[in-house]
């Protein structure tokens, strides 16, 4: 008998059924407070990112809708007012049974086939597919990452190594504000004068599922 299946014939015996869902609850909470910290820590990382590279966005955290204190991830929004354009972003997505964590440039608002068609963000999106992005209505590119934020080594790893687990991350987020950065403020620009009346909620967006 392995040690997980000794574990659950103890909690299985009715005299200690109470305590295993007692700590089954604890552990949940405990879950959500250190996916909690994870978006907090690795925010307060990309922000001294954003700053020493100079970059023109302000980073913010996202809320998960249907419960206000929990946080699904963070994304990039602008300083300039603009209505229409593609904000980099990392969120988790419960998918198949689990939580996993992706990444990419998602439409602040949904874009008329005309902006589509921009010459600077037809450039953007192929050079994010040679970069192996995928990409649907609500995002030019998305990207799957190895994270899976409430799994068991996640999470060890990041009591253990959190230094190291966040800067990897962090990694994974520069490339994308980085190396893609002029082609990403060449697409912007280009988005500047979208008309308002095109404008969907940010919600309605976040709410359809990746392909």
């Amino acid at each position: 008998m392995n040690e997980e299946q000794a574990v659950l014939d103890f909690f299985a015996r009715p005299e200690n059924l109470s305590l295993g869902l007692s700590v089954a609850e604890q552990m949940d909470r405990l879950r959500e407070q250190m996916n909690n910290r994870l978006w907090q820590e690795l925010l307060a990382r990309l922000d001294a990112l954003a700053n020493a590279q100079g970059l023109a966005w302000r980073i913010e955290l996202t809320e998960d809708k249907n419960a206000p204190d929990n946080l699904v991830g963070l994304h990039c929004a602008a300083s300039t007012g603009q209505a229409l354009y593609l904000r980099p972003m990392m969120e988790q997505q419960y998918l198949g049974g689990e939580w996993r964590i992706y990444f990419g440039l998602m439409w602040s608002t949904a874009p008329a086939p005309g902006q589509l068609g921009s010459p600077a963000v037809t450039r953007l999106k192929e050079s994010l597919q040679k970069a192996g992005f995928k990409s649907n209505e609500s995002f030019l590119g998305w990207q799957w990452t190895a994270f899976h934020p409430r799994r068991k080594d996640f999470l060890l790893r990041y009591a253990l190594q959190p230094e190291k687990l966040l800067g990897d991350m962090e990694a994974v987020f520069k490339t994308l504000l980085t190396e893609h950065r002029v082609s990403i403020e060449q697409a912007n620009a280009a988005l500047k004068t979208a008309p308002h009346s095109l404008s969907t909620s940010l919600n309605r967006l976040r709410d359809e599922l990746i392909d």
